[in-house]
């Protein structure tokens, strides 16, 4: 039995977490809505009952770059109504009491150790919390589009997961002990301590990989396609999108991928049109746009785009700029800015 269920059972709340980096402390409704709707978004926050007897609010939050780890408990029974989130992606996992979703036209109860909730950006979402308290998670909702484009190869555009979350399946576990991992290593570095830039971009990449990956959402079937993971994929093609993959920075030699799936290139090319949607150059140039993003998102200071862009196999920067803001929706620069903002 985990610790948050058997504080559930002994009816004391769970103990709280981030301490040092409280942002909100208060007994009063309207103050509660007014602080924490200026850190996640404007919100209707009333108490069941008129007088709100027992309410109570905390928020505090350790933010990092894209993502922010949150600990924010409510006493009493609340109807909270954000509405669409717009900016930002929230994971939100129950440590003591519980939480009634409804996000779109998916309604569910939040417990601990049993469903967490996955809020997306352009889904309006309701919520009831009952003496809660709750490990949230928040994503920048651009870093995930991109990353989605990236991975498959579409426009940046809304993203849309499925609200609920199972925290007893195998990647509901562990989001969970990740998530947990981070609040710790939160507490351990304290309001003035950080991650290091590589330490940083690895917690990245390893939220990224768990929600787009292990969570289903409205472009779970494109990544498996684009990344050659459809079960529908015929070996040869599979193997061609993955020698692309592995030499994106070459120019592209049709006869020598052609050689290295073992089929023709004629049929090379109709099967990249049938089963990928788009063509064998198209794939490679979403291929190097990727490799150009995710470089970017883990730039310095002194990073060169230029070189990067040879780097990647890139020959003509104007084209290349101009399809990366198609995929994106923003200049490589304006890119590299946010990251180092």
């Amino acid at each position: 039995m985990s610790a948050a269920v058997q504080e559930m059972s002994a009816g004391t709340p769970a103990a709280e977490r981030l301490a040092g980096f409280a942002r909100v402390t208060t007994d009063d409704v309207d103050e509660a809505a007014e602080q924490i709707g200026r850190i996640f978004c404007p919100h209707d926050l009333k108490p069941a009952q008129a007088r709100a007897s027992g309410f109570s609010a905390r928020h505090n939050c350790a933010a990092f770059d894209g993502f922010s780890i949150n600990y924010v408990s409510y006493g009493g029974t609340v109807s909270i109504n954000p509405g669409c989130l717009d900016r930002f992606f929230l994971v939100q996992i129950p440590l003591a009491g519980t939480a009634h979703i409804c996000a779109g036209a998916s309604g569910f109860d939040a417990a601990p150790d049993r469903t967490a909730s996955l809020l997306s950006p352009t889904i309006p979402t309701q919520m009831l919390w009952r003496d809660c308290a709750q490990t949230i998670l928040l994503l920048d909702r651009r870093m995930v589009e991109q990353r989605a484009a990236a991975l498959s190869g579409r426009a940046a555009g809304a993203v849309e997961f499925d609200p609920e979350i199972d925290l007893n399946a195998p990647s509901g576990r562990h989001l969970q002990a990740s998530l947990a991992e981070l609040m710790r290593i939160a507490e351990r570095l304290g309001p003035s301590g950080r991650l290091s830039p590589i330490l940083m971009a690895d917690w990245r990449e390893l939220l990224l990989d768990y929600l787009l990956n292990g969570q289903r959402h409205s472009l779970s079937d494109a990544i498996r396609t684009f990344s050659g993971q459809a079960e529908c994929l015929p070996r040869a093609l599979r193997t061609a999108r993955d020698y692309l993959e592995d030499n994106a920075c070459e120019p592209l030699d049709l006869a020598q991928l052609a050689c290295a799936s073992g089929i023709g290139i004629r049929a090379l090319q109709i099967g990249f049109r049938r089963h990928f949607g788009v063509s064998i150059s198209e794939m490679l140039l979403d291929i190097r746009l990727a490799g150009l993003n995710a470089r970017l998102a883990q730039g310095s200071l002194d990073v060169s785009i230029t070189d990067i862009a040879f780097d990647l196999g890139f020959t003509h920067l104007g084209r290349m700029a101009g399809a990366y803001r198609e995929k994106f929706g923003e200049t490589p620069s304006a890119t590299l800015r946010r990251r180092m903002s």
